[in-house]
């Protein structure tokens, strides 16, 4: 058996979840790395032990069984079960330590209040990339979209997707959206050819941003997009209409400080396009 890390899938048997558990567990086949199931019982509301808590574990493991028999009559990965217990968000996080990557399904309760909000809260708590499924039919679908901004966190999450697209043989596109100046509203508050100037200087962020692509990969294909017409929720929503994977960065364990980071992820989260993998860096590893 392979001793590499195995995908960490969380379910709660939601059609959301079930589209997640059978997107890791192809995943996990195809990378030839195990797969674990993970079902987390909310104890966060429980100042002692209560006697039906008991009948929410043996539930858990209903499902639990439940989730690994579809995957093993869908594909031959290794599958493991584990039930876990506290706060599901800080439960998820705690595991990711075992795991290569984190996936969860998207819309559903079993992640408590807003999907977007606890999404992010693993994402900057993981300690791996985080993949948030929905149940878009991915039958012809093809391409890696990652959203950039020019800050490290970006860099990072080109790094993932343009390995992921070589592996895959997929062409990536690299999409990073800017606000240029109105014409009318910004009427004698700046030069004529400040927009020429700002476009001009963004070019430059979006060529530094995927600079050394074509040397780690010179059979991937990048295709880079300045967009300045949409914001950056609809532009990266927009690009990934018909991609395999959505890829965005935050800053893990840390201040927001740059819109892809923060509102742009949540955004995407919860107009989510297809498959959509959220990398971070340590905040203490990346210092302002």
């Amino acid at each position: 058996m392979t001793s590499r890390k195995p995908i960490a899938v969380a379910t709660n048997d939601s059609a959301q979840s079930q589209a997640a558990v059978l997107w890791a567990a192809h995943r996990a086949e195809k990378s030839g790395v195990p797969l674990a199931v993970l079902h987390v019982v909310d104890d966060r509301w429980v100042a002692e032990p209560y006697p039906w808590f008991g009948v929410l574990e043996e539930a858990g493991d209903q499902l639990l069984k439940t989730a690994a028999g579809r995957v093993r009559g869908a594909t031959p990965a290794t599958v493991t079960t584990r039930l876990l217990t506290g706060s599901v968000g800080g439960s998820l996080a705690k595991y990711s330590g075992k795991a290569s990557m984190l996936v969860i399904g998207s819309g559903s309760g079993h992640l408590g209040g807003t999907l977007a909000d606890r999404a992010l809260q693993v994402a900057a708590s993981a300690k791996v990339p985080v993949a948030v499924v929905g149940t878009q039919d991915l039958a012809g679908r093809s391409g890696v979209v990652v959203g950039v901004d020019g800050s490290r966190e970006a860099t990072q999450a080109v790094a993932f997707a343009a390995a992921e697209a070589d592996r895959e043989g997929d062409e990536l596109t690299v999409v990073y959206a800017v606000r240029m100046p109105d014409p009318v509203t910004d009427a004698g508050l700046a030069p004529a050819s400040l927009a020429e100037m700002v476009s001009e200087e963004e070019r430059v962020v979006l060529s530094e941003t995927v600079a050394g692509l074509e040397e780690d990969y010179p059979d991937l294909k990048v295709h880079r997009v300045l967009e300045t017409e949409r914001d950056p929720v609809d532009a990266l929503v927009h690009a990934a209409g018909g991609a395999r994977m959505l890829v965005v960065g935050i800053r893990g364990r840390g201040g927001i400080k740059r819109l892809l980071l923060g509102s742009t992820a949540h955004g995407v989260l919860k107009h989510l396009p297809c498959p959509t993998v959220i990398t971070r860096i340590q905040a203490g590893k990346n210092k302002a």
